[in-house]
């Protein structure tokens, strides 16, 4: 298997920053990851935008679920300046499949779309 391309590299290194619950916590660390125009469909199939994400991990009205652990987490590079990223993620035995798009900006890679599908495994699902 090669090398990620360096902004494979970067969008999982954001994706993995943002997991950590003090960059959650943190208007201005979520600031430097979160592209101006960012938005994203979460987990109930909501639209947010930048400002209400942020808004709401702040102030604690977001969902807490808890430590995320994150698997299968893998990046292509689509163009020059654009990442997908996929992965999965747990906590408390909520389990939702993750999809990512970064952007390469002046100020670096930032997260420009997330979407979120809950999903759950058994004998009568597939899972990528």
């Amino acid at each position: 298997m090669s090398e990620p391309t360096p902004g494979v590299a970067a969008a999982v290194e954001g994706e993995l920053r943002l997991l950590d619950p003090l960059v959650r916590a943190s208007s201005e660390l979520l600031a430097q990851v979160l592209h101006p125009d960012f938005h994203e469909v979460d987990t109930t199939g909501r639209h947010r935008d930048r400002d209400t994400v942020i808004t709401s991990l702040i102030t604690g009205t977001a969902a807490r679920p808890g430590q995320l652990t994150a698997s299968r987490m893998r990046g292509v590079q689509l163009a020059d300046g654009l990442v997908h990223v996929t992965f999965d993620t747990e906590a408390k035995g909520m389990r939702a499949h993750r999809s990512s798009l970064w952007r390469l900006t002046a100020a670096g890679w930032l997260l420009y779309y997330h979407q979120a599908t809950p999903f759950v495994t058994g004998p009568e699902t597939d899972s990528p």
